[in-house]
């Protein structure tokens, strides 16, 4: 059996990154999504086992003492973690995963799997990010500008993945994703039954 497509899609806070990998997922139903770990407190709207595990820093503690993680990293104050449980077992199955998760949390995971697909998604511009940023209206000017200043350096980390992808609309976005998944797809060492005849 093909083992699946580990996706790892990630970016500066406010590129879109959680709206674009929904509309991957809802546009693509043979792809699932692992559901990150937080202990930051869930926004409006959000449901527990949905958007997020959320947890508490014991509990997050605790997953970490028993290697629940694949990764894990504290991002303004608040820790993410990408839950071990099933993700090799489903790739294994030939399920295809997406993981929408941090920079720092995607270089750790790629040093452990580096046979994924990386993504990194950027805004249009600074002053796009700073606009998409201030609209949530969850930030303090200070909080504001510690975010610009970090999405600045993880811009620059950028370069460590396979592929970059522009926000300028959803649309866009999407569309190259899915473009860059059917040329994974159809890479040759992907495709080694194939030439069996």
């Amino acid at each position: 059996m093909k083992r699946g497509l580990l996706i790892v899609v990630s970016g500066a806070s406010g590129t879109g990154k959680g709206t674009v990998c929904k509309k991957i997922i809802a546009d693509m139903p043979e792809i699932s999504y692992s559901i990150s770990a937080t202990t930051r407190l869930p926004r409006p709207g959000e449901v527990d086992g949905k958007e997020y595990y959320f947890l508490s820093r014991d509990e997050f503690n605790a997953w970490i003492a028993d290697e629940k993680f694949l990764e894990y990293a504290e991002v303004y104050g608040n820790f993410y973690g990408t839950p071990l449980n099933k993700i090799e077992e489903r790739l294994n199955r030939g399920e295809d995963i997406l993981l929408e998760i941090d920079v720092q949390g995607a270089l750790n995971v790629k040093s452990k799997c580096p046979e994924g697909v990386y993504i990194f998604l950027l805004p249009p511009s600074i002053e796009e990010l700073k606009r998409r940023i201030e609209g949530r209206g969850t930030e303090t000017p200070e909080s504001l500008q510690r975010r610009l200043a970090n999405a600045v350096a993880e811009i620059k980390i950028g370069r460590e993945y396979n592929y970059v992808v522009v926000n300028d609309s959803v649309e866009n976005a999407v569309a190259k994703i899915k473009a860059i998944l059917v040329a994974e797809r159809c890479k040759v060492e992907r495709n080694a039954d194939k030439f069996k005849m």
